[in-house]
């Protein structure tokens, strides 16, 4: 301790503070006190604080698409996602203009769904006590609307680019998540 209080006192330190900074601890305690960590260093000024790490996810529309389905088809927001431990595919849009997106919801017309990667074609599954698990109803601006596509074998992946085909609505290069 007079070795450290000696050296301590030749780099101008007070000896008090040099033997608060060595911890001896007592030979017969039977529970130690817990030594807390020392505090961090104060971050030289004008440095940045480290960013936190981000998430890199696809971008949904390349270039001008989503102002295509903007205007032509009057859809926006929409995503295709993995749900049910891959089993089914959700494919997803919001509604902006009810006139333009009626043939997204039209009974009539057969959905698909391409994946040119794994080369499949996914149909929306017709469930006997349920029927079509898709939403015919009219739409209305503002609201979300969904269709379900059976991938059975999960043979469509996330990271995949697909294509959904509602009568004549296509929606090419849609990033599965």
């Amino acid at each position: 301790m007079a070795l450290v209080a000696g050296w301590a006192g030749a780099l101008g330190v007070a000896p008090a503070l040099a033997q608060s900074a060595v911890s001896v601890a007592p030979a017969a305690s039977a529970n130690p006190a817990p030594v807390a960590p020392a505090a961090p260093a104060a971050a030289a000024p004008g440095a940045k604080p480290a960013a936190a790490p981000t998430r890199s996810l696809p971008n949904r529309f390349a270039g001008r698409a989503g102002a295509y389905y903007k205007v032509l088809w009057g859809v926006d927001s929409l995503s295709v996602k993995t749900v049910e431990s891959g089993e089914i595919i959700r494919f997803a849009w919001r509604v902006l203009d009810p006139d333009k997106a009626r043939v997204l919801n039209a009974k009539a017309s057969e959905p698909t769904l391409f994946d040119e990667r794994a080369g499949v074609s996914l149909v929306v599954p017709s469930l006997e006590n349920v029927g079509m698990m898709r939403q015919t109803a009219a739409p209305e601006a503002g609201r979300t609307y969904w269709m379900a596509f059976s991938n059975k074998g999960r043979l469509v992946k996330r990271g995949d680019r697909v294509s959904v085909v509602v009568g004549q609505f296509r929606a090419d290069g849609l990033v599965v998540d």
